[in-house]
């Protein structure tokens, strides 16, 4: 019989043995904004430590950070930017990020997070997809060169009158602000705004606007790779994110005492929620070791910082854990994280346990669309729970697993799991087509292929769709195939995945090319790169005459995987 657990309607056990449960609502939904839900923390908690970016040796406290977020959100309010606006941030984990995704949802604006990896033609694309009307971009990032790309598609920028762009490539956009001082035609700097919000400061305005937003308005909207070759834009309510916050931080058991290591990327849901807003939900402190990974710095942020928890995808606790330097760093006082973003290597989360001092840490399972967490283990499930499951239902939530005919599979079989409740976007921007194809009666069918134990325990087995995650990044093999496709000497072309030990998987292309044509795999990796983001260029291609098919014309990628696993002499990890 299913345990009903505290909570009227919590069946966090299947009942009469059938794949489906419904989480606790013990603990009531907030109805809080993003905005208001740091004001009421900065209030809580004014002198406790909040931010610490130690690359930009920048330190404040609620009451601090609180502050600085009203001042750039009076700078964005003098430039015109209003509720609805689109307003694109590019940058690594900077704090200018940080204060830009608060200082959007202060004045209603919605957050637009563009991947830091974009090149080109993705940039393009998002900026015209969802309207934006402004970015605040960095001026460069490794390898990217931001504000060239951006004076490559709008050359109008050397002539415009800064806050005023008329840009034949980009329509919508008006106002480009970058980072740094250094004036560049066309553009503001990121310090002018600010001091013109600090000149016009006028908290009781940012107040009466705060009090006119509702928690369901869109605050942010993130890209996920689509399986038709285009990215579609998740968009995410206050509520959705807000609430999500908050059930993930009660997993952890998080508290103003603690502090989070924070080095997963901001632009994505497991740096924005599942760090950032977990922590403004307990008023723990975020501890960002730089602008990017590396593995060093982490490990010398939590020791230096004294943090109590961290997070990041297995690759990131993989480096961790076989950095030369591992033993010299005092990780005693780590205690609880997330480890999420792709399968664990069930003996990666066991190092992680007993060398990083991690008895607390936790799994989580989600996706963007559903804000993103479904699912989540708690600090006391036992550890053998923790290594190979992905956890139990989360708050105000209902999950089922069904098979092809949308019937609900008995426990322990395999079928698509399926997303109802609070954590369900609002749908992607300008598709409804596709809002609809994924959001069935309330249902988000996610694509990924499930099954649920006794317990309510959740396992994840494999994907629907035909994705791979590449070191925690989703990639659709259709969006690169559709890139290569553009090449004038191939004629068709199939990406896929394979094992790797580092990444989790590596990406995978089989080529035909036309007739008496050549092509080397050098030359297919110098198309792509400065046009599709780094981690979506195939590591390994092959050229073939055919490619593998079933006698209906289907293309058997399943063939292709196993032969390149023969012929690279790959394994594949157990995983949760």
């Amino acid at each position: 019989m299913a345990t009903q657990a505290a909570g009227v309607g919590a069946l966090i056990e299947p009942k009469d043995g059938l794949s489906y449960v419904r989480g606790s609502t013990d603990v009531p939904l907030s109805e809080s904004t993003v905005g208001q839900f740091l004001v009421d923390t900065a209030r809580r908690f004014p002198d406790r430590p909040a931010v610490v970016f130690r690359e930009q040796e920048i330190r404040w406290t609620w009451k601090e950070f609180k502050e600085e977020v009203d001042v750039l959100a009076s700078g964005l309010l003098a430039l015109g930017i209003q509720k609805g606006d689109r307003v694109g941030i590019w940058s690594p984990n900077r704090v200018e990020w940080l204060m830009t995704q608060f200082a959007t949802a202060r004045i209603g604006a919605v957050l637009v997070n563009i991947n830091p990896a974009y090149r080109l033609a993705e940039l393009e694309y998002a900026l015209n997809k969802v309207g934006c009307k402004a970015i605040i971009s960095a001026e460069r990032f490794k390898s990217s060169m931001y504000l060239q790309m951006l004076q490559e598609l709008a050359p109008e920028l050397a002539t415009a009158t800064p806050g005023d762009l008329h840009a034949a490539r980009l329509p919508d956009l008006r106002i480009v602000i970058r980072m740094c001082d250094t004036e560049t035609p066309g553009m503001l700097t990121l310090s002018d705004v600010i001091e013109q919000g600090r000149s016009s400061l006028d908290t009781p305005r940012l107040d009466a606007i705060e009090a006119t937003l509702d928690a369901n308005d869109p605050i942010n909207i993130q890209f996920t790779s689509g399986t038709t070759g285009n990215p579609k834009g998740a968009t995410l309510t206050h509520r959705n994110v807000v609430n999500n916050a908050r059930y993930i931080a009660m997993a952890m058991r998080l508290t103003e005492q603690d502090s989070l290591c924070i080095p997963v990327p901001l632009y994505h849901c497991f740096g924005m929620v599942l760090a950032v807003l977990a922590c403004v939900s307990a008023g723990a402190a975020m501890v960002f070791p730089g602008e990017a990974f590396d593995p060093g710095a982490t490990l010398r942020a939590v020791a230096e910082e004294k943090c109590t928890a961290l997070h990041g995808v297995p690759t990131m606790f993989i480096a961790e854990l076989d950095h030369p330097d591992f033993a010299t760093f005092d990780l005693t006082r780590l205690r609880t994280g997330i480890m999420a973003g792709s399968p664990c290597p069930i003996e990666t989360m066991k190092r992680v346990v007993s060398q990083m001092h991690l008895a607390e840490i936790t799994i989580a399972y989600g996706m963007t669309e559903t804000s993103p967490v479904s699912f989540q283990s708690s600090t006391t499930d036992p550890l053998d729970k923790r290594t190979t499951t992905v956890g139990r239902i989360q708050p105000h939530l209902e999950v089922k697993v069904i098979d092809a005919l949308g019937n609900i599979v008995p426990v322990g079989e395999t079928g698509e799991l399926c997303t109802r409740g609070y954590s369900v976007m609002k749908g992607y921007w300008g598709d409804e087509e596709k809002t609809r194809e994924s959001i069935v009666d309330g249902w988000m069918h996610t694509g990924d292929l499930a099954t649920i134990d006794a317990q309510g325990y959740c396992n994840i087995v494999g994907r629907l769709k035909d994705m791979l995650i590449r070191g925690g990044e989703n990639i659709y093999p259709r969006e690169i195939e559709e890139f290569l496709f553009r090449h004038p000497k191939i004629q068709s072309v199939q990406v896929f995945g394979v094992p790797d030990a580092r990444y989790g998987e590596e990406i995978c292309a089989w080529i035909v090319l036309r007739g008496g044509e050549h092509l080397t795999a050098e030359e297919v990796q110098d198309f792509c790169r400065g046009q599709i983001a780094h981690y979506k260029i195939p590591k390994y291609i092959r050229f073939v005459d055919e490619l593998p098919m079933t006698v209906t014309g289907k293309v058997q990628k399943f063939v292709m995987r196993e032969r390149m696993i023969d012929e690279l002499h790959l394994s594949e990890d157990k995983t949760a």
